[in-house]
């Protein structure tokens, strides 16, 4: 396990599994304890260490909704079939934790591991409180401010240069002057102290969840294999073309493929991830051949019959150009 990662403690609010090894915890009953169990619907992260990577999966009212990898050299969004993937059925090694926390220090997280920090002016030294805080109350800054030491992370919220809320790795009890003041005191600056910023972060992103990435996986190869046997031959290349020529504004894309590559496993929100199917699909289509007025609409009322409740109220229908009953 990487050095980096082996010590990391972010902070919480309860803890719902300790920190425990890997191999007496059941990573799928888990999450499916948290989505089922109403006392278990709670806001979070499951934090894993594994031999060569570290995971965080990041859980609201108990959906999993968004995922990072450390991978040894930095963090990186991964999508939630991929990250859960990751884990061995049946491990020898790892551990993992489960811990519920503030919607807003999931956002300060996955931000911190996901942005690219701002800089700090070169003559402020911010491990310095003398120097820091003056620094971010003239510039009234808005937005989070990091700081790690000895693999605890801690995240300070500031509103026009003030702090106005604290998430701290166990620190509890006094005012927030008196736990940020602990945060510098001497012994934790020696521990190589280090210091990022963002801007104010957004909500966490809600990834797709694996269903719906499957589904529109499903329906665009039988969208495929249909006009095939319809006798339009070409259909698949013609397939992988308009997919190659929507890529650009519809990365979510990457998780279907025409061509016999391997779909990548898709990071986007399903707002994102029904918008490119949809132009997939309505690309394909135009370009298929000639046909009816009414063919293409008979043919994806057969093909979306099975799942036309997922379908539609993931936006499906209302993004096709044909008109679907």
């Amino acid at each position: 396990m990487p050095a980096t990662v082996t010590g990391l403690r972010y902070p919480c609010t309860r803890v719902l599994l300790p920190r425990t090894r890997l191999a007496y915890v059941h990573l799928k009953n888990l999450l499916t304890d948290a989505k089922r169990d109403r006392g278990a619907r709670v806001s979070g992260y499951v934090a894993i260490w594994l031999p060569e990577e570290f995971l965080v999966l990041y859980l609201q009212r108990g959906e999993l909704v968004n995922a990072c990898l450390h991978d040894g050299q930095a963090f990186q969004p991964l999508a939630i079939g991929a990250a859960v993937e990751k884990v061995p059925h049946e491990p020898e090694y790892g551990e993992i934790c489960f811990h519920e926390a503030d919607d807003e220090q999931l956002a300060c997280m996955y931000a911190s591991q996901t942005q690219t920090p701002e800089g700090w002016p070169t003559e402020l030294r911010p491990s310095e409180p003398s120097s820091l805080f003056p620094y971010l109350m003239a510039s009234t800054f808005d937005g989070i401010v990091e700081i790690s030491h000895d693999g605890a992370v801690n995240y300070l919220i500031f509103q026009n240069g003030l702090v106005q809320n604290t998430y701290l790795a166990g620190m509890q009890g006094g005012s927030i002057v008196e736990r940020v003041s602990r945060l510098f005191d001497e012994k934790r600056r020696v521990l190589h102290m280090t210091l990022r910023r963002w801007p104010v972060p957004g909500l966490i992103p809600v990834q797709a969840p694996t269903g719906l990435v499957q589904a529109y996986r499903d329906l665009a190869t039988s969208l495929v294999l249909r006009l095939v046997a319809d006798g339009r031959e070409q259909a698949p290349s013609i397939a992988e073309q308009a997919r190659e020529k929507l890529l650009a504004t519809h990365p979510a894309l990457e998780g279907i493929s025409f061509s016999g590559r391997v779909p990548r496993a898709v990071v986007a929100d399903a707002t994102a991830l029904t918008s490119g199917t949809a132009a997939l699909i309505n690309e394909l289509l135009w370009s298929g051949g000639e046909q009816s007025v009414d063919e293409p609409a008979a043919m994806l009322r057969e093909l979306m019959h099975e799942r036309r409740h997922l379908f539609q109220s993931a936006g499906l229908y209302d993004q096709i150009h044909w008109k679907l009953t």
